[in-house]
């Protein structure tokens, strides 16, 4: 099959295009019609599409570069499928829910997942790119090939099964407000973003293997080592922006303020790792110091009630029990005098 040389040798631009034409053609329906379920579905897929555009495009149909367009487009595809599932279950998205009608801030989102897409993808891009497949490849299983296959599949396994983890805890009716502590989030607090984080730097390990073996020079060899921006833009994106950042300090605060189940989600906070899966039983003992550091529990991920909670939702709420309490006192006390009297 013949190379497709379009606009650029590295595909960059071809596959940003397609990327902005996707999500604006997505954007637009869920704009217009209030609808809330294309949204991540739009970005799973489009990941599919850009593989399959490129190594199409390509014209070398080399084994590693079917492995790592394959992966992407598994990835992409178990993703985007799960969450269109989920919004279906639940009816609508609460990320949206200030910024549904209006519209540069809900496009302020879409142009956010554009960058997303287009950035993670980098590195099956460049290996699929004219300018690295002009060179010759080193045969499919070395080291690294290897490496990156199994480290995919612990990824893949850990994200996928973690997801239904914890779909499974919350349609259970008796689990509401508990905290999720089965299945792999014994050992970490957030297993889907884990393994996400070694899904992508897995395929960047496989991808980058003709540069890493020398088989790729020039300029194309710092091209496919610069797709490095791919995983580590994931990484910094679940790390501080979408992932931990939101659902940690915030999700403390709310259980605190409402005294929702907060003394054994404290408990479960002290004993499980928040990123690196980790045994519970030696995690818990080990020092604050190493928890801040090796184990990326940082202090913008802490709450402290003194700091961080709002004080008067905590006395309105302790108000209220106060009194649901004593109204129930009181109608056992009503309750025992009628007894008493017949």
């Amino acid at each position: 099959m013949a190379i497709v040389h379009a606009l650029d040798d590295y595909y960059l631009a071809i596959t940003l295009l397609i990327t902005i034409g996707y999500q604006l053609f997505f954007f637009s329906i869920a704009y217009s019609l209030k609808f809330d379920k294309l949204t991540d579905f739009a970005g799973g897929t489009n990941f599919v599409w850009l593989a399959i555009i490129t190594l199409a495009f390509s014209g070398h149909h080399h084994a590693r570069q079917i492995v790592c367009s394959l992966f992407i487009m598994i990835w992409g595809a178990r993703l985007s499928a799960f969450l269109l599932f989920r919004i279906i279950k639940t009816g609508k998205d609460d990320r949206f829910d200030d910024k549904r009608d209006k519209f540069f801030s809900f496009l302020g989102f879409w142009v956010f997942q554009m960058i997303w897409v287009w950035t993670v993808s980098l590195p099956v891009t460049v290996l699929n790119s004219p300018n690295v497949t002009k060179f010759d490849q080193p045969d499919f299983g070395t080291g690294r090939d290897i490496a990156g296959v199994i480290l995919f599949a612990i990824g893949f396994v850990l994200e996928s099964v973690s997801d239904i983890q914890k779909y499974q805890f919350r349609s259970d009716p008796a689990n509401k407000g508990k905290v999720c502590d089965v299945g792999f989030f014994t050992w970490t607090r957030h297993p889907n973003y884990f393994g996400e984080i070694i899904i992508q730097f897995s395929i960047f390990m496989i991808a980058v293997s003709p540069s890493a073996y020398d088989f790729v020079t020039g300029q194309a060899f710092r091209a496919q080592y610069a797709a490095i921006l791919g995983p580590l833009f994931l990484t910094l994106l679940l790390m501080f922006v979408s992932g931990l950042t939101l659902q940690e300090r915030p999700g403390a605060k709310k259980r605190y303020e409402s005294g929702n189940h907060w003394e054994s989600f404290l408990q479960y906070t002290k004993r499980t790792s928040i990123l690196i899966p980790f045994p519970p039983q030696l995690y818990e003992p080990m020092p604050t110091f190493l928890k801040r550091t090796i184990f990326l529990e940082f202090p913008i991920y802490v709450f402290d009630p003194a700091k961080h909670a709002d004080q008067s939702k905590v006395r309105e709420r302790e108000a209220e029990e106060g009194n649901n309490q004593r109204q129930q006192e009181g109608q056992g006390s009503n309750d025992g005098l009628a007894d008493g009297q017949s």
